[in-house]
């Protein structure tokens, strides 16, 4: 069975912008799931090392670039696009920069409106320095 995607909205819902669908409806396909990625290297030691995470830009558009590049490579090592993401997590530290973000997320997602998820942490795991962490799940063939 081929694959088919189809983002689902209410009855009646206002023609809005939004960065996300309400629902996804998936028949077909592989489902892939990702680990959560940052701003910081995909592949770094453990226990961390700080040093390792210098490079990571200060603010929330920089790292949210960064974070979904990461994601893309993901993607990319699976045959995958963004077009092909139907879910998403999305843990920020600070909500308040939840605009840039969004704009950021438009530049790698284009019309497609994966079923997102957006919470505020107190801290991420990799680094304190770490202001968003995205984890994804994406369905290919």
């Amino acid at each position: 069975m081929p694959k088919s995607i189809e983002h689902v909205h209410w009855p009646d819902a206002p023609d809005l912008w939004m960065p996300y669908a309400p629902a996804i409806k998936v028949t077909g396909g592989t489902t892939v799931y990702f680990a959560g990625v940052t701003a910081a290297p995909v592949y770094h030691h453990h226990p961390h090392r700080p040093e390792e995470f210098d490079a990571m830009p200060p603010d929330m558009a920089g790292q949210s670039r960064a974070a979904l590049e990461n994601l893309k490579n993901g993607l990319e090592s699976v045959g995958a696009t963004f077009d092909d993401v139907v879910t998403v997590s999305r843990y920020q530290t600070d909500l308040t920069d939840q605009d840039d973000l969004n704009r950021v997320w438009g530049e790698y997602f284009g019309d497609n409106k994966p079923a997102t998820t957006s919470v505020q942490v107190v801290r991420l795991a990799t680094d304190p320095r770490c202001l968003i962490e995205i984890n994804a799940v994406a369905v290919i063939d």
